[in-house]
This record gives structure tokens, C-alpha cells and sequence, in this order.
């Protein structure tokens, strides 16, 4: 009863810390799937979206603002931050790249990633930030069931809570929506859908803007469980194994990429650390992510692409 209780709660607590990283994963997933770029500046995007709202939070709080009046004021100036980046990306960087290749694309983010840490940190500083909009205290389930019961983090399942959000607004705005149609119809063929009156720059500002926002929502997550910090910036690290194993196109395997990394890289640790040395969880991913290159290159949920030669 004790192995089963100590499984369940190294489980439990890796498919949450899963769901984490899939909130980084989500603004990966929503660049390439309406546009066809990999986004690499998307943990930039997650770090200068997490300073700017921890820092106008607590100029306002200083300020003898009530906390909640605050919190809404910081996250509005913080939106606005991000809006203004994706204006700027999509007018200085990806609109003059228009119909270029996709290596040329993905080489111009990652100089947009330097542009924006150096930029965030000039602005808003670069030191530690703690950020406390969530619980981080911990629960403990099923104490009849198991001695001591499952100690699960608070903080996971706000995480996970508003992953499903996401999740679920993202389905909704991609497949019922005029705008969300015309994003899929311009990641299928950018000259095509220009032909047509579909408007290229403008649909790239709204798919950046909302990997910013995007971006906005993991950095209220991640920067109440690390701090707001710029290793906040290394999560696009830990959100490609995600990208691999779900998908690059697919919003759901976004998710289920996540708590495949997650619970795999926990138990791993556990389970495999005595035997073959700690530190684990740092590499194990990559094996999972190898492992489904091997067997189905497109991940679990992408859209298989066929081309004639």
C-alpha cells in the first residue's frame, strides 16, 4: 500500500508538472500551426510577459492599491506589453520575411529572442521577482487510503485548471471562428490565402498576439513556482521534447505531450535514479522525444504531410 501510494503520488505530480511545461508548449504550437514558424523567442516572450506583470504589480501595490484592483491592472499593462511585441515582430521581423523559407524564419526569432531578453531586462531589471498570485502550499489526498496520504501541489492544479481553459478556448477560437479559419488557411498557403483577400499581417499580429498572451498565462504560473527570473527563458528548452512527442501543429497534443514528459521524467528519476545514477529528469525527456522521432516523426497528434516528388 505504501509502494502503490508513493507511485500515485510521483505520478500525480508529474503529469501536473507536465501540464506546466505545456503551458509553454501552447505558444510553440499556435506560431507554427497558423503560421509555419517555429517561434524559438517564445520563452523570451514568457519571461518579458512575467516582468512586466510582476513589476507593475508591485509599483501598484507600493502605490496603496488594493491587491485585486492591482493584479488586474498589472495583467492589463502586461497584455498590452505583449500586444505591442507582437506589433513589432510582425511589422519588423516576420512581415518583411513574408514567403521566405522556414530555416530563415526560425533564424530571425532567435534574434528577436535576444532582442526581447536584453529589452525586458533593461526595462524591468534582471534580478529575482517573486510573484505570489497563486497557492503554493500543498494538499493531502486519500490520508484513509494511504499513510500520510498524496501530497499534491496546489499551485499544479491551478496550473493544470487553466491549461484546460486554454485548451479549450483555443479549439473553440481555431475551428468556430472567422479569424481562426483564415490562421489555418494562411499555414496552409500563404500566397494562396493572400489571392484570396485574407489579410497576412494582420493575421500574423493576431496569432502573436495571442502566443503572447499565451506566454502572459504561463508566466503568472511559472513565475509563482520559480520566481520571475531569466532561467524562465530556458522552459522553450524543456517545452521542445513536448513539441516532438505531441506535435508541432496540435493544440491537444500540446497537452498530452506535456503530461507524457512529465510523468515520464518523475518516474524515471524515482524509479531508475538508484540504479543508473541521479539527475534523471534532465535528459529523460529527450529519450521519449527520440524515441517517438523514431516511430512517428510527426509526433502523437500532428498532421502527417505527404508531398509528391
Amino acid at each position: 500500500m505504501i509502494a502503490l501510494g508513493q507511485f500515485l503520488e510521483v505520478l500525480i505530480g508529474g503529469l501536473m508538472s507536465g501540464v506546466l511545461y505545456s503551458l509553454v508548449a501552447l505558444g510553440f504550437v499556435l506560431i507554427f500551426k497558423a503560421s509555419g514558424v517555429f517561434n524559438y523567442a517564445q520563452g523570451a516572450m514568457v519571461l518579458l510577459a512575467g516582468l512586466a506583470l510582476v513589476r507593475a504589480l508591485d509599483l501598484l501595490v507600493a502605490n496603496g492599491l488594493p491587491l485585486w484592483v492591482a493584479v488586474i491592472l498589472a495583467i492589463g499593462f502586461a497584455a498590452v506589453i505583449m500586444a505591442a511585441t507582437a506589433w513589432l515582430i510582425e511589422r519588423f521581423v516576420i512581415g518583411p520575411l513574408v514567403n521566405q523559407d522556414g530555416l530563415t524564419l526560425f533564424m530571425s526569432t532567435i534574434g528577436v529572442t535576444f532582442v526581447i531578453e536584453g529589452a525586458a531586462e533593461m526595462i524591468f531589471g534582471s534580478d529575482v521577482y517573486p510573484l505570489r498570485l497563486f497557492p503554493t502550499d500543498a494538499w493531502f489526498l486519500f490520508e484513509g487510503l494511504f499513510p500520510g496520504g498524496i501530497l499534491v501541489n496546489k499551485l499544479d492544479v491551478w496550473g493544470a485548471l487553466i491549461a484546460g481553459v486554454l485548451v479549450a478556448g483555443l479549439a473553440v477560437f481555431f475551428q468556430r471562428t472567422k479569424t481562426g479559419r483564415a490562421l489555418r488557411a494562411v499555414a496552409d498557403d500563404h500566397l494562396a490565402a493572400h489571392s484570396i483577400g485574407i489579410p497576412i499581417s494582420w493575421i500574423w499580429f493576431v496569432v502573436w498576439l495571442v502566443a503572447g498572451l499565451v506566454a502572459l498565462v504561463a508566466a503568472t504560473v511559472w513565475g509563482t513556482k520559480l520566481g520571475v527570473q531569466f532561467s524562465i527563458t530556458f522552459l522553450a528548452l524543456k517545452a521542445l521534447p513536448v513539441l516532438i512527442i505531441g506535435g508541432l501543429t496540435s493544440i491537444p497534443g500540446a497537452i498530452v505531450g506535456g503530461l507524457i514528459v512529465g510523468a515520464g521524467e518523475k518516474l524515471a528519476e524515482v524509479y531508475l535514479g538508484p540504479a543508473i545514477g541521479g539527475g534523471i529528469e534532465y535528459w529523460f525527456a529527450y529519450v521519449l522525444a527520440l524515441a517517438v522521432l523514431l516511430l512517428r516523426p510527426q509526433g502523437l497528434f500532428g498532421e502527417r504531410i505527404i508531398e509528391r516528388v
